[in-house]
This record gives C-alpha cells, structure tokens and sequence, in this order.
C-alpha cells in the first residue's frame, strides 16, 4: 500500500510508524503569570552538549495557536516534565481543550513546585524536569487547507531536576522505575518496562 500525502490519506498512520515517541509534558506562563500544562508527543532531545530538546506544537482548530505556544513566544521559557506510567491520567486529563486561561494543573489535581532559572513551575510529583529557555522558534506553514501551521520550539535545558528516589547509586536515572510514557498511533500509549544494554562494536 502506497500513500501519497499531497492528498488525502490516513495520518494516523504516520502517527503509528514513527514511534514510540517520549511524550513532553510542556509546563508554560503567560506574560502576567497564568499557568498552561499540557502533553506534546512531538518532543525529543536533540543535543547532550549543549543539552537541548525540541516540541512541535500545531494550531488547534479554534484558533491561531495552543497556548503554550502563545505563552514561550511571550516568555522565553518553558519546563519538560516527565510524564510517567504513575501520572498517565492526569497527562491524559492535561491534553483536554479547554479555555485559554484555564490552569491545567488545577484541572488535574497536580501540585506546582517552583523552579529555579525559570519563573513557571515543574509538576511536583514528576520523576524529572527539565528547565529550559527558549532558543529559536520555527514556524513551519500549511502549504494546502488540509494541514495547519506548526510552531517548532528548540530549548535549551538550563537546570535538571531528578527526584532522589529514582536516582541509582551509580549516579544514573532509574528509568525502570520511572516507566515513562511514550505515543504510540491512536490512543495507544507505551511505558518503560524493562531494559538492555547492548555497547558499543569499538567500546573497551
């Protein structure tokens, strides 16, 4: 089967092949304060040094763009929570669309900690969280009725957060314990379960 998609065609499909995909639960403010929390499953690392991630955020269908875009535009910041297996429904509750100015933490029942660099705040009872400033935004345009504009947010993670209990004696982050969350197609989601280490051919 061959998909051509200048036309018509199921894109859930894409959604399902390009997986799984870590899901970046995007905590943002808007100039006077207000809080915005919701789940990107277009989010990934894309340089260690220096440490930076980036999220794809599309327009939504009622107006020009999400909020957290709107809210990193007029900020320059934002905060990569980890969405773990343990907070699946309360991510899930965050994705809701619900009226600008609504504060998704409080829709979720999620507790605010402060951050240090950046003035919005980290879901407490995440795993890790990632502070980040704003690098450049990349706005990313239709180019048929069909699609939607896309604003591409590359961060750079100023300050990391790990909660001591999933830190292993070795120093590394416990993802077994963890068991974050990734997008796969439709509604289905994935979790960490189990691991393997496979090194490198030229490792010594």
């Amino acid at each position: 089967m061959l998909f051509d998609t200048s036309k018509e065609w199921p894109s859930s499909i894409f959604n399902a092949i390009v997986a799984p995909r870590p899901i970046g639960w995007i905590s943002t403010c808007d100039a006077a304060g207000n809080v915005n929390l919701a789940p990107f499953s277009y989010f990934n690392a894309i340089s260690a040094t220096p440490p930076m991630v980036v999220f794809a955020c599309n327009a939504p269908a009622d107006r020009k763009e999400k909020d957290t875009l709107a809210n990193v535009r007029a900020t320059g910041e934002f905060c990569a929570n980890l969405a773990s297996f343990d907070l699946r429904h309360a991510m899930n509750t965050t994705s809701a669309t619900v009226a600008t100015g609504t504060d998704e933490f409080e829709l979720a029942g999620l507790q605010k900690a402060a951050n240090t660099k950046i003035r919005t705040p980290r879901v407490a009872a995440s795993p890790a969280a990632l502070e980040c400033v704003v690098i450049r935004i990349v706005d990313l345009m239709p180019e048929s009725p069909r699609e939607r504009h896309c604003g591409l947010v590359i961060g750079r993670v100023v300050a990391v957060h790990v909660a001591d209990e999933y830190l292993t004696d070795a120093g590394r982050f416990d993802s077994a314990r963890a068991r974050p969350l990734a997008r796969l197609g439709g509604y289905n989601y994935t979790a960490v379960e189990s691991l393997f280490e496979m090194g490198r051919p030229d490792a010594k």
